[in-house]
């Protein structure tokens, strides 16, 4: 690269790809030995290459990621003489300062321009907080993906993240993040359907469907409408694998991977209903039946079935554990959507594959539910003694 050129105006990601070694991340401070490494990148320019590949099918969330990847590997060349592989816990508070007022801001900020012309600039002026937020929360997913990659040996980012107003959720999303059953709280329930009766038909009737509808609601993440809207042939093999075709807020189109244990629930419904294991593509029955499994249900009637069975299991569970009973009276159908999320995440799945299968459009709103952190924080504020 010409250092020069770069000395007098700032240039686009694909112009970064050949950087001095010292400034190429091949030595950063913070790598892993290659041997580590499960990408095919010896350098960071290679490597965000590798975490932007992994949104190819997705070009504006793609154009979005390169955004905060170039700004950031510009700030550090230029600003910290460092690779993105060296920056530590300091270098990311100072780009917190950086992202507020841009500076030199004859160097970074402009008007819109043609990108690999001396007229563009990576900033238009100061962000936002919002936008400042958004910035964050991308180059933390980007840092965590290459940890996960065994490229980095760990995240600087989330060494501040907890402290940092910018990556934590404001009132009104902390309030949204906090509706969903906490892994125990979601055993007394699953335990409370696995012992449903089923001495009468009525009530083997009532057991199956119940199952069910927790699987769907847990497996998938549906909206209470998606529930009670589709039919049967949205479940639909594709490339040897099955899905979830789901048609979901603003006529949106999507699909989710149904994994083998939501497989057998449907496979377990549908012969319980007196079908084939599984729909074909002319089936346009219902999903969810009434409880003689012969027509559709309304929304209404899916929250009415969700309300009745977690207050049955709070009822159940009150003398023992009142905190968790408590929740369950809170819960609705929405509240096992942002379960799903939030389990997902504390079970190790990747931030991009729920963002997909919760058919989130930003990756802070599935941000808002990854609670691991604050675990391994509250765990660790267990060492303060009072005797």
């Amino acid at each position: 690269m010409d250092l020069v050129v770069f000395s007098e105006h700032p240039v686009p990601f694909d112009g970064l790809a050949v950087l001095p070694a010292q400034l190429d991340g091949s030595r950063g401070d913070n790598r892993l030995p290659q041997t580590h490494c499960q990408i095919q990148a010896v350098n960071d320019w290679q490597a965000i290459q590798c975490w932007l590949a992994e949104f190819d099918g997705s070009p504006q969330t793609h154009r979005n990621y390169r955004k905060e990847a170039e700004r950031l590997l510009l700030w550090a060349v230029k600003q910290r003489h460092k690779p993105i592989s060296g920056l530590l816990r300091e270098d990311f508070q100072a780009y917190q300062a950086f992202l507020l007022d841009p500076q030199p801001a004859a160097y970074w900020c402009g008007p819109r321009a043609a990108r690999y012309t001396a007229n563009w600039r990576p900033f238009k002026g100061p962000l936002s907080e919002a936008s400042r937020r958004q910035s964050l929360i991308v180059i933390n997913a980007l840092l965590a993906y290459l940890v996960d990659a065994g490229y980095l040996r760990g995240n600087p980012l989330s060494l501040i993240r907890r402290r940092n107003k910018l990556l934590t959720p404001q009132t009104g999303e902390a309030v949204a993040q906090e509706r969903f059953l906490d892994q125990e709280t979601w055993g007394h329930l699953k335990g409370y359907i696995a012992a449903l009766p089923q001495g009468t038909q009525r009530e083997i009737e009532h057991f199956e469907r119940t199952r069910f509808l927790f699987h769907f609601l847990y497996l998938l993440a549906p909206r209470v409408s998606e529930v009670a809207s589709h039919s049967m042939n949205s479940f639909r093999e594709f490339r040897g694998k099955w899905w979830w075709f789901v048609e979901g807020k603003g006529g949106k189109r999507a699909k989710v991977p149904v994994n083998n244990e939501m497989l057998d629930a449907l496979m377990r419904y549908r012969r319980f209903l007196g079908l084939e294991d599984l729909p074909a593509a002319d089936d346009t029955s219902p999903v969810l039946r009434s409880i003689k499994g012969n027509k559709g249900v309304s929304d209404n009637m899916v929250y009415r079935l969700v309300k009745d069975i977690a207050q049955a299991a709070a009822d159940r569970i009150e003398a023992e554990s009142p905190l968790q009973a408590r929740r369950l009276r809170k819960a609705s159908c929405h509240w096992f959507r942002h379960t799903a999320v939030t389990h997902g995440d504390d079970s190790g799945i990747g931030i991009k594959y729920i963002q997909a299968s919760a058919r989130h459009e930003k990756l802070e709103t599935t941000a808002l539910y990854q609670h691991a952190e604050d675990h391994r924080w509250h765990d660790e504020w267990q060492r303060l003694r009072f005797q």
